[in-house]
């Protein structure tokens, strides 16, 4: 659970500084198995989207150098990311990925909510790009319902390249209705995974407005 210095001081703090609009919060289950979809325009879009779906705690993996930094400034960082809700996977390869989702259906498995960004990295260019079916694996093999959120304005607010955000940026987290996949247990396993995703990333897109690519974002990680 979010711990309560986190919910009571930290939290109150990112609202006043990131204030984002939150629309739909009533979409958001209290309770049970959840995979959050969003689209991904910013670092940022890591800590908006728990921050709006309070008090529902949301689990994002984050890459492993965020827990593995030396000294206090390592420290630091791990207890703000776990407390967040992050949890570490090391990336980049194929054993990685399968350990991620793994560790992802652990979560789900508890009965917790965890996010996902189905275009796998951030747009650049401020378009919504094809869905890795990563979402629609889990969804397989969970049997956890979809929380398609629309994130818009975070890419001005922490554009790429710029170390910290900027504060009162004009911020919107638009929550859908949740989706379930439950007409596709019977398809063929790669089919199944390619439909889910694509009807999660038409639901994401119907949420942020964004133009719609229909191509892999393949530019790799934004540093």
């Amino acid at each position: 659970m979010l711990n309560t210095f986190m919910v009571r001081v930290v939290a109150p703090i990112l609202r006043l500084l990131l204030h984002p609009r939150v629309e739909g919060l009533r979409n958001v289950p209290p309770s049970g198995p959840l995979i959050v979809a969003s689209n991904h325009l910013s670092f940022i879009d890591s800590f908006i989207i728990p921050l709006a779906l309070l008090p529902r705690e949301v689990t994002f993996i984050a890459k492993a150098e965020y827990f593995d930094r030396p000294g206090l400034k390592g420290a630091f960082s791990r207890w703000f990311m776990t407390s967040l809700g992050h949890v570490s996977v090391e990336r980049g390869t194929q054993r990685a990925a399968m350990g991620a989702l793994d560790q992802a259906i652990g979560i789900l498995d508890a009965g917790k909510a965890f996010a996902i960004y189905p275009e796998g990295t951030r747009s650049q260019d401020g378009r919504l790009y094809r869905g890795r079916t990563g979402v629609g694996a889990l969804v397989l093999g969970s049997g956890a319902r979809v929380l398609p959120v629309g994130v818009v304005g975070t890419d001005r607010m922490q554009p790429v390249g710029k170390s910290l955000p900027t504060p009162f940026a004009r911020v919107i987290v638009r929550i859908g209705q949740p989706l379930e996949f439950g007409q596709y247990e019977n398809d063929p396993p790669a089919r199944a995974r390619r439909a889910i995703t694509d009807e999660v990333i038409q639901a994401i897109q119907k949420l942020s407005g964004q133009e719609y690519t229909g191509v892999y974002n393949d530019r790799g990680p934004a540093s």
